[in-house]
């Protein structure tokens, strides 16, 4: 499986934050959104960071409540992992696991600025268990027959 076919079948909304959005602004987003991570654009829709719970929880640990008033550049990760649609899956969930990050900005193979979706390792983990129910079904039809 490529991840092409987890955007198609997650959809390719991405939640996306300015550098200089409050930390507070973006914890609001993540609850309205009931997600994990944003991406972070500049002005020019590149993408220049990403920021998660983990960066929050870090960030209120070493500056206590006064981080929710920093801006989320000051919170964000810079050198961002990135993923292509015509990547592999298996593959991916390797690569997520190694660098133990969650979440992975889908971005064009044409080098084009933007991000097309975001995957997580939950998206990973629920196409593996898809694929492997319908590969459950074609053998107790196998089976039966």
């Amino acid at each position: 499986m490529r991840v092409s076919e987890i955007v198609r079948r997650k959809g390719n909304d991405v939640v996306t934050v300015a550098p200089g959005a409050t930390v507070s602004d973006l914890v609001a987003l993540l609850n309205q959104h009931h997600i994990g991570a944003v991406v972070v654009l500049d002005d020019d829709r590149r993408l220049i960071g990403i920021v998660g719970e983990r960066d929050i929880v870090r960030g209120l640990a070493e500056q206590g409540s006064a981080v929710l008033q920093q801006p989320v550049s000051a919170l964000m990760t810079t050198q961002v992992e990135t993923c292509s649609p015509g990547d592999d899956v298996p593959e991916l969930a390797e690569r997520m696991t190694s660098l133990r990050i969650r979440h992975l900005p889908v971005t064009s193979e044409d080098d084009e600025p933007g991000v097309l979706a975001i995957v997580s390792i939950g998206d990973i983990v629920k196409s593996r268990l898809e694929e492997l129910e319908h590969e459950r079904s074609q053998l107790e039809n196998y089976i039966s027959q």
